[in-house]
């Protein structure tokens, strides 16, 4: 009764997750802006996982504790579930985007320690604002799922 229902608690969960992927998002656009080439693609992994796990949450997927969670996002029953049809079309790519981005999360920290190659000589501009734009992608599709998929569980209002 005073409880909120787990759609809600999931609901809230996935709308952090999303409003910390934009918060990376806009890091990794100013870390382009500077030129931060490995920042920009870190940020984008970051705002890519976040955005993903979020629509995870909202629709109460569980997922493993690691970054590559695409061939969750590829199993999720989207159309059993009525998801629209536009992201189910947009699965594929976001799934793609996650498995090509994942990989540089660590050389883009701490470039490749073994070869004693720093971040910045691995990345370049066309690599951030690739990585940047499908970033970018990613976390616009999710919000928008988020939002039309909040507009058709929740309960009337008053």
């Amino acid at each position: 009764m005073g409880g909120k229902s787990s759609f809600m608690n999931s609901y809230e969960m996935a709308e952090d997750y999303l409003k910390r992927a934009g918060r990376c998002l806009r890091e990794a656009e100013d870390a382009l802006n500077d030129k931060d080439y490995p920042m920009a693609i870190r940020r984008s992994q970051e705002c890519v996982e976040l955005s993903i796990k979020g629509i995870l949450r909202a629709i109460s997927i569980e997922f493993p504790r690691e970054h590559d969670v695409s061939e969750v996002l590829i199993s999720a029953p989207w159309e059993k579930i009525g998801s629209p049809a536009w992201f189910v079309d947009h699965v594929g790519e976001m799934a793609r985007i996650m498995q090509e981005i994942t990989p540089k999360r660590g050389p883009a920290m701490y470039g490749f320690e073994t070869e004693m190659k720093p971040a910045h000589a691995i990345f370049s501009l066309e690599d951030g604002q690739k990585g940047t734009r499908d970033a970018k992608f990613v976390y616009e599709a999710c919000g928008k799922f988020l939002k039309q998929w909040k507009c058709r569980r929740s309960p009337e209002q008053p």
